[in-house]
């Protein structure tokens, strides 16, 4: 059976809960979803009547981190927790940036259903000798990387930029994030990228707000990835003190802002903090 045969096969999973995955494909306008997802997504919505424009301005700061990354001279992605293929992937980004088309991406994720359409559009439209899509699980840090030095895409002696973009709040700290960030963060060539995104609670407009994030989580709990929020002090510690390339720690929109960007006037009401640390 052929790759393509086999994701194929895959996508046909049995579905009996919504998956964080497909409900952010959703909120993106992607369109690989099912009803179970869409019901809870528009759950959510009559909570938090913003949560799409969230989702669309992570997925925007997905996009300008790349293209950050390349101009300072990035040449391999890994992306854990990659998530379904929808506008904008990494590579796609990559390529569009540097027409020699000499990038490297390397997907990985542990859903089925996201890793099926992920090798289904990389082996349509993709180049097979750069891009591919594994199954890894980012909390089996060890079993994980031995997948990216067995790709023949990734040359880990290289600097990488390992992008983990809007997972983050669905490892809660009884999963041991900081020491799963520990060991990616080591196996990273100095001049290497960390790019990191997260939702948080901090400074909610009012209480009611205050309320719905509360709730938001208390959603989430009844999907395939429960979630939890971070003050931007509780996620500045995932980049283990490396510096930090401008702007800084942060609100998404306020980073390399171009006319798309959502929030770009008010930052702080995207309610997702990002930043790019770079390896000393």
């Amino acid at each position: 059976m052929t790759a393509p045969d086999k994701a194929l096969r895959d996508v046909g999973v049995s579905i009996d809960k919504p998956s964080a995955a497909r409900v952010y494909d959703y909120f993106i306008g992607g369109h690989t979803n099912y009803a179970v997802d869409r019901l809870f997504a528009e759950k959510v919505r009559q909570r938090l009547p913003l949560i799409g424009d969230y989702c669309q301005a992570s997925r925007q700061y997905l996009g300008r981190a790349v293209r950050q990354c390349v101009r300072a001279g990035i040449r391999q992605f890994v992306d854990l927790g990659s998530g379904l293929p929808t506008a904008g992937n990494v590579h796609e980004i990559a390529d569009d940036e540097r027409p020699e088309h000499d990038v490297r991406v390397l997907y990985l994720d542990n859903e089925p259903v996201a890793l099926a359409h992920s090798q289904i559009l990389l082996a349509r439209t993709a180049d097979p000798e750069r891009h591919q899509a594994l199954a890894a699980d980012m909390l089996q840090p060890g079993e994980l990387w031995e997948r990216v030095l067995d790709s023949d895409v990734i040359d880990t002696a290289q600097p990488i930029g390992l992008i983990l973009s809007a997972v983050l709040h669905f490892i809660e700290d009884d999963q041991d994030p900081d020491g799963m960030l520990a060991f990616y963060r080591a196996q990273l060539a100095p001049g290497s990228l960390l790019v990191l995104s997260q939702m948080t609670d901090e400074n909610p407009a009012d209480e009611e707000e205050k309320q719905a994030l509360v709730d938001l989580i208390t959603y989430y709990a009844t999907t395939t990835n429960p979630g939890v929020l971070r003050t931007k002090a509780e996620f500045e510690r995932f980049f283990g003190g490396w510096p930090l390339l401008h702007p800084g720690l942060g609100y998404v929109p306020a980073f390399y802002p171009d006319p798309e960007t959502m929030f770009a006037d008010a930052p702080s009401e995207s309610r997702v903090i990002g930043g790019i640390a770079r390896k000393p």
